[in-house]
C-alpha cells in the first residue's frame, strides 16, 4: 500500500484501518465475542489490499463486472443479474476508508440501474438493487434511491404464482418455459421486498416474501440439511414436480454457493418477520454446509459432487457463507457459527486473494460460476469481492455495515 493511500485510510477509519503494524496486541470485542488478534491483522490486511485494487481499477470501470477472462474483468452493459454488486463493493471500500471517490464512483454506477427498476423479467431484483440503490438511499438519504428500489419490488412481485405460493426464478412474464421454475437463489432477493413493505407500510410485499420462504423451506430443505439447485413446479396448478438443478452436480447434489443463499437468506427473512421456523432452516443449512467444508476452509464448488473434497473450489461461496454465517451467529446468540464465519473468511484472505497478480482487476480468486456449463471455473466473481468485503466490515465496523444494509431484527 502506498503513503497516500495509507493516509487515507489512517484518516478514515483511525489506527485499526492500517493493517497488521497497527493491529492490537490483544483479542477485540466483535458483537457476538472476541475476535483473536492475528485473525483481526489477517482481515484489516485483506481489506486494505482489496481497498487498494478497487482504488486502482475503478476510475477505468464504465459498466458493470461480471466475471474474469484472463483476470481482467469482462463487462454487462445492463448488469446482467449482478448489476448490484460492483456499487454494493464501492459502498463496502467507502464505509471502510472514508474515500470519497468510493462514494461518487458507486453512486455513478448505481444510477446506470436505473431501466432496470422496471425489468419483470427477473428475480434477481433484489441482487440488482439491494446492495446499490437501497443501500445509496440508506447512506445518503436521497429518496431518488428509495423511489427506485421500490419500483424494483413493484417488479419483483409480478413474478409471484399464487397458486403455487412461489416467486418464478427465469424467464419473462409471457414466457411458458421455466414458468415453474423456482431457484435456491431466490431467499437472496427476497430483503428488497421487505424493504418495501417496511418503507410503504404496504403488507403486500412481505407477505409474498413469507409464503416463497414458506414454499422453499418446504421444498428445498432435505432431512440431512442440504439443497439442490432448483424445485421444479406445473405454472398452471401449482403442484410440485420435484427438484432438479442447473449450476449443482444433479438434483440429488448440494451447490455450495446456493446452500450459501439459501443459509444467508432465511436467516434475513428470520430478522425480518422473527419467525423461528426460517431460523431453524437457516441453522440446518448452515450445519450441512459447515460439516461438508474441508480443512482449507474453502468450499468445493457442490459438497456431493463425486470428486469432493477433491474437487474445483468456488471461494465466492464462502464469502457468502461467512456473511451468513456472521448473521446467524448474532440471531442465535451462538459464537461457533462466528467462529466458523472467521475461518472462512481468514481462509480466503490467506489463500483467495489475487495478491500474487499484477494484472488481476478483481480482489478474489478461485471462485467457479457454472461448473456444469464449464462457464468461470475458477475465475473472478464480482459478488465474492462484494460479500467479503460485507463480511470483512460485519467484523470490523458492523455499526457501518448495519447503516449500509440494516441488520436489525424485529
Amino acid at each position: 500500500m502506498s503513503v497516500s493511500r495509507r493516509t487515507v485510510l489512517a484518516t478514515a477509519a483511525g489506527a485499526a484501518a492500517l493493517g497488521a503494524s497497527a493491529a492490537p496486541a490483544v483479542a477485540a470485542d466483535g458483537p457476538a465475542g472476541r475476535v483473536p488478534a492475528p485473525t483481526l491483522r489477517k482481515l484489516r490486511a485483506a481489506a486494505d489490499y482489496a481497498v487498494d485494487k478497487l482504488h486502482a481499477v475503478a476510475p477505468n470501470v464504465t459498466a458493470f463486472p461480471v466475471g474474469t477472462k484472463f483476470e481482467k474483468w469482462t463487462y454487462s452493459q445492463n448488469g446482467d443479474w449482478v448489476g448490484g454488486f460492483w456499487p454494493g463493493t464501492l459502498w463496502m471500500a467507502w464505509l471502510y476508508s472514508k474515500d470519497d471517490a468510493f462514494r461518487t464512483w458507486a453512486l455513478a454506477s448505481a444510477q446506470k440501474l436505473a431501466p432496470r427498476q422496471y425489468d419483470t423479467g427477473t428475480h434477481d431484483l433484489g441482487f440488482l438493487f439491494y446492495p446499490s440503490w437501497v443501500t445509496a438511499w440508506r447512506l445518503t438519504g436521497d429518496d431518488a434511491w428509495r423511489t427506485g428500489a421500490l419500483r424494483a419490488a413493484d417488479s419483483l412481485i409480478q413474478r409471484y404464482n399464487p397458486r403455487g405460493r412461489f416467486i418464478r426464478a427465469w424467464g419473462a412474464l409471457g414466457d411458458e418455459r421455466n414458468a415453474g421454475r423456482v431457484i435456491i437463489d431466490t431467499m437472496m432477493n427476497l430483503d428488497l421486498l421487505a424493504f418495501a413493505s417496511d418503507r410503504t407500510g404496504d403488507a403486500k410485499y412481505l407477505d409474498i416474501a413469507v409464503e416463497h420462504a414458506r414454499t422453499a423451506q418446504r421444498v428445498f430443505l432435505r432431512p440431512d440439511g442440504s439443497t439442490p439447485h432448483v424445485y421444479d413446479f406445473d405454472p398452471a396448478s401449482g403442484a410440485p414436480i420435484g427438484p432438479n438443478t442447473v449450476q449443482g452436480y444433479s438434483p440429488t447434489s448440494c451447490w455450495s454457493r446456493g446452500q450459501a443463499w439459501g443459509l444467508y437468506g432465511f436467516t434475513t427473512m428470520y430478522r425480518r418477520t422473527g419467525n423461528r421456523e426460517f431460523l431453524t432452516t437457516a441453522r440446518r443449512l448452515a450445519d450441512f454446509a459447515i460439516g461438508a467444508l474441508t480443512p482449507d476452509h474453502v468450499p468445493v464448488w457442490d459438497y456431493l459432487a463425486p470428486q469432493q473434497p477433491y474437487d474445483i473450489k468456488d471461494a465466492s461461496a464462502g464469502a457468502v457463507m461467512a456473511c451468513g454465517l456472521l448473521d446467524l451467529s448474532v440471531a442465535t446468540g451462538g459464537q461457533a457459527y462466528r467462529d466458523v464465519a472467521l475461518r472462512l473468511l481468514t481462509a480466503l484472505a490467506e489463500t483467495c486473494l489475487t495478491r500474487n497478480s499484477a494484472r488481476a482487476d478483481a480482489v478474489v480468486a478461485r471462485c467457479t460460476r457454472n461448473r456444469p456449463s464449464e462457464d468461470g471455473v475458477e475465475i473472478s466473481l464480482p459478488y465474492a469481492d462484494y460479500y467479503l468485503l460485507e463480511g470483512i466490515l460485519r467484523v470490523l465496523q458492523p455499526q457501518d455495515v448495519d447503516r449500509a444494509i440494516d441488520l436489525s431484527t424485529v
